[in-house]
């Protein structure tokens, strides 16, 4: 009998150290919210480039007359 008291008692000391990590978890993403994509999108700066014209040498995009 002993030992399924033993066994009970760990059993139950997991449950609540699982639990209190839980709530340990909840509470440190609560103050460290993720960066949702929204949020992302909100801080991209749209800039008129004009019109482009790829360059054979790089294979890079650039505007076809500077932008005064």
């Amino acid at each position: 009998m002993p030992p399924l008291i033993a066994a009970a008692l760990v059993g139950l000391g997991a449950y609540a150290a699982l639990r209190a990590a839980q709530r340990a978890v909840a509470a440190w993403s609560e103050s460290h919210p993720a960066a949702t994509p929204a949020t992302a999108a909100s801080e991209v700066i749209e800039k008129d480039l004009g019109t482009l014209e790829c360059d054979p040498a790089t294979g890079v995009y650039r505007p076809t007359k500077p932008i005064s």
